[in-house]
């Protein structure tokens, strides 16, 4: 039916904002929440399709932050229309 190919791009990832503020690594965290580096790398370059509430719970845990403290919705703009000349 519809074009698909951006499905999630609107969702925004700031895990890097959140480790970074928190002097943490990609790497510890995925040791403390107990998922691999890839999937959390995954997660974090926002190519992740979804995620589990239990991953998003620990990640939570961990940075001891909200849910909207990691994700936002970033709307779509519109083109802009070409000017007439």
């Amino acid at each position: 039916m519809g074009d698909d190919s951006n499905e999630g791009g609107n969702i925004v990832v700031k895990l890097d904002d959140l480790l970074y503020a928190r002097r943490m690594t990609l790497t510890e965290l995925a040791e403390r929440i107990g998922i691999t580096l890839a999937n959390l790398s995954i997660l974090k370059t926002g190519k992740a399709k979804a995620i589990r509430f239990s991953t998003l719970e620990a990640i939570c845990r961990e940075l001891d932050c909200q849910p909207g403290d990691l994700l936002a919705y970033a709307s779509e703009q519109p083109a802009a229309a070409p000017a007439e000349a």
